[in-house]
């Protein structure tokens, strides 16, 4: 990106935009200065200029959640910036997803929770759990147990006995699961989807 094209505002500084890549909910508006915008460049996590604190702000370097830069925008009159972001974590401080109230446009957050709990079981010590069996066993049998699943929701759905979102929400859990085991997440099969759609 080069900073030699936006038009500052008198404090030398610029809005900047950052919405959730996934949900595309808008979560925050800050203000970034040349630096900010070049140190978020860097460190592909967002920065902004702190105007009450005068100095560069790592969005999450206190709480930990921080917001990783997947694409940035300057919009046509030049004096505004569009970052698309991954929120590791709530992005406002009251703990929402986002600063402002807003409807998810598409849930992923339960997809996050499930992948987060899917991880703590593999990495367990107690390697008791279901979660861990499976990995236990391997991606063959994962794979394997998602086929399952699928022939069940099928089955469900023709046969219309009621089960078919259960059957879904199993079929979803385990693809989770069979996703963790081939290193991949939900986020990437979404922005998959997103590609599609935008062809």
């Amino acid at each position: 990106m080069n900073t030699n094209e936006i038009k500052w505002d008198k404090q030398n500084l610029i809005p900047a935009i950052i919405q959730n890549t996934h949900t595309l909910n808008i979560l925050m508006l800050g203000y970034m200065s040349e630096e900010s915008i070049k140190q978020s460049l860097k460190t592909n996590e967002v920065t902004f200029f702190s105007r009450s604190k005068q100095r560069l702000w790592v969005k999450g370097e206190t709480s930990g959640n921080k917001l990783i830069i997947d694409n940035i925008e300057l919009d046509c009159d030049k004096d505004a910036l569009l970052i698309k972001a991954t929120p590791k974590g709530p992005t406002c401080h009251l703990g929402t997803e986002s600063c402002f109230r807003v409807k998810d446009n598409l849930n992923i957050n339960i997809f996050e929770k499930l992948e987060s709990i899917i991880e703590d079981r593999k990495n367990s010590q107690l390697n008791n759990s279901y979660v861990a069996s499976l990995f236990t066993k391997g991606i063959k049998e994962i794979a394997k147990k998602v086929t399952e699943e699928a022939g069940e929701t099928s089955i469900s759905a023709v046969s219309n006995d009621g089960r078919v979102i259960d059957e879904s929400a199993d079929l979803v859990f385990h693809l989770l699961v069979l996703l963790n085991a081939s290193g991949f997440k939900m986020r990437d099969v979404m922005n998959e989807l997103i590609k599609r759609s935008s062809n």
